[in-house]
């Protein structure tokens, strides 16, 4: 379902379990735990809570959306050197 965490394992065997590589595959465990937690809370229980509506209705920081796109290639580019 998500094939940037297939990646992210895929690329940590290549290297053989490097630091930085098994640090990019912490964070996208991380990332699709969070989504899991998320979505059972909303659509499957149908109960939020106090702290999760909180960041839900919390404004995302406009350079947000790009962290992703600044730090894979340097963990990647990390891994391969």
């Amino acid at each position: 379902m998500q094939p940037t965490f297939y990646f992210s394992v895929g690329f940590a065997m290549l290297s053989d379990y490097n630091t930085y590589a098994m640090i990019l595959v912490i964070i996208k465990t991380i990332d699709i735990a969070t989504k899991v937690q998320l979505l059972e809370q909303v659509f499957i229980k149908k109960e939020l809570s106090l702290e999760m509506s909180e960041v839900l209705l919390t404004p995302i920081p406009k350079l947000a959306p790009y962290l992703g796109l600044t730090l894979y290639p340097f963990l990647i580019y990390f891994t391969l050197t």
